[in-house]
């Protein structure tokens, strides 16, 4: 049983590493750039959850998409503001605004907020099932992960919109010649990627106290995740995060929490070592 919950536990982890992960992967695939504030746009998901469902009382059915919608706002504001401007000028500076992003958000929830834990209450988050002794919402965590996974590899594969989006990351100026606008797509990339990171947090908040700066472990944990599973590779990434969230549990589990932290990253790079471009990736191909 101890053996069993460890491995439930870990899908669940792994599939909120993948959200946050996925969400890497898209900005970087459409304009080779990502949002270091990933962690905190997560952190913002959770801590919006809480404002609008336990302080406000609005029905989850509304304070979720409403979380969700702010998270994308800040990806608009992330992309438009802390990136574009740099990417325009050739500089890489926008590396650095987007980790600042984040500390400032952190920061604003931290006095707005305020430091101490909250508890988000959900009936899945309840009581364990005493069978497997696990939350029933641990177990639905993983399939929301597959299906979000799926949802995007339909919607790029099988939408105009994720024609476009990929026409994008191809070739953008072909695709500017073609009338598509490149720049809107690039927004909606960030857009797309913070919401992935709100749900994210909105998913693991009934398992985890809701504070200011819950989201910058995972944010770090998340960009292993993804350069682990190969940065340009989807379901890479995701298999990397259920692949992370299992060595992570198990490792609690059997050694303690205390070499968690240790074992796990020391396996990332022991995994790097041998595969430089990820587990899923590919080597760039250069064209002469």
């Amino acid at each position: 049983m101890l053996v069993t919950a460890a491995i439930i536990s870990g899908l669940g982890l792994g599939s909120m590493y993948g959200l946050i992960a996925l969400g890497f992967h898209v900005t970087y695939a459409v304009s080779n750039t990502v949002n270091f504030s990933q962690g905190s746009a997560m952190m913002l998901g959770a801590v919006l959850g809480y404002t609008f469902s336990v302080r406000l009382g609005w029905p989850l059915w509304l304070a979720a998409p409403a979380a969700l919608a702010c998270c994308a706002l800040f990806g608009l504001v992330v992309e438009r503001a802390l990136v574009r401007p740099f990417v325009e000028r050739g500089s890489n500076a926008w590396l650095m605004a987007t980790v600042a992003a984040g500390i400032v958000l952190d920061n604003t929830v931290l006095f707005t907020f305020g430091k101490e834990p909250r508890s988000f209450p959900s009936i899945l988050a309840a009581q364990p099932v005493e069978i497997i002794g696990v939350y029933p919402l641990q177990l639905v965590i993983p399939l929301v992960g597959l299906g979000v996974a799926a949802v995007l590899h339909l919607t790029f594969r099988r939408t105009r919109f994720g024609k476009a989006l990929l026409a994008v990351v191809q070739n953008r100026d072909a695709a500017r010649l073609m009338g598509i606008n490149a720049g809107l797509y690039v927004s909606a990339s960030f857009m797309i990627s913070t919401a992935l990171a709100g749900l994210a947090g909105l998913l693991i908040a009934p398992l985890f106290n809701v504070n200011s700066d819950m989201g910058t472990l995972f944010g770090i944990k998340a960009f292993a995740v993804a350069i682990l599973g190969g940065m340009g590779s989807a379901w890479g990434v995701v298999l990397a995060g259920f692949a992370y969230g299992l060595m992570e549990a198990l490792v609690t589990t059997f050694l303690g929490s205390v070499y968690t932290q240790i074992v796990v990253f020391t396996l990332v790079i022991l995994a790097l070592a041998l595969k430089p471009n990820g587990l899923f990736g590919r080597a760039a191909v250069n064209k002469v």
